[in-house]
């Protein structure tokens, strides 16, 4: 299977638990895996026929620009609307940080990783 990787795709969002993060917001960083298999993408140089970066990026800034309380939420929102609009992705892992989060210390960021198959998908 083939892969196509996003990564560091830099947004702006209002995600949390406390009131305090919807209204002030922080920097999101996030990296995206497809896999799916390309052939007749490379044999007939066709974008309709590969999985689409622009569209990754799009997914990625709609669901990140959509409030909610778990950036689990927004990685897993992420992941079905690649499963939705790209039919030939097999496979989404997908990174989401929130940087520098207002917890107490000095921490850099914090994750969620969501790994996704089709054959495992349902909307």
């Amino acid at each position: 299977m083939d892969k196509i990787s996003v990564e560091g795709i830099r947004l702006y969002g209002y995600h949390g638990c406390l009131d305090e993060e919807g209204k002030i917001g922080t920097e999101y960083r996030v990296d995206v895996d497809v896999w799916g298999e390309v052939l007749e993408a490379i044999a007939s140089d066709d974008l309709s026929k590969t999985m689409d970066y622009v569209t990754i990026n799009r997914i990625v800034s709609d669901h990140v620009g959509e409030r909610s309380k778990l950036i689990e939420t927004v990685a897993n929102r992420i992941i079905i609307d690649i499963f939705k609009e790209m039919p030939i992705v097999q496979k989404v892992r997908i990174k989401l940080s929130k940087l520098y989060p207002p917890i107490n210390g000095d921490v850099e960021r914090v994750s969620i990783e969501l790994k996704r198959k089709r054959k495992d998908f349902s909307a």
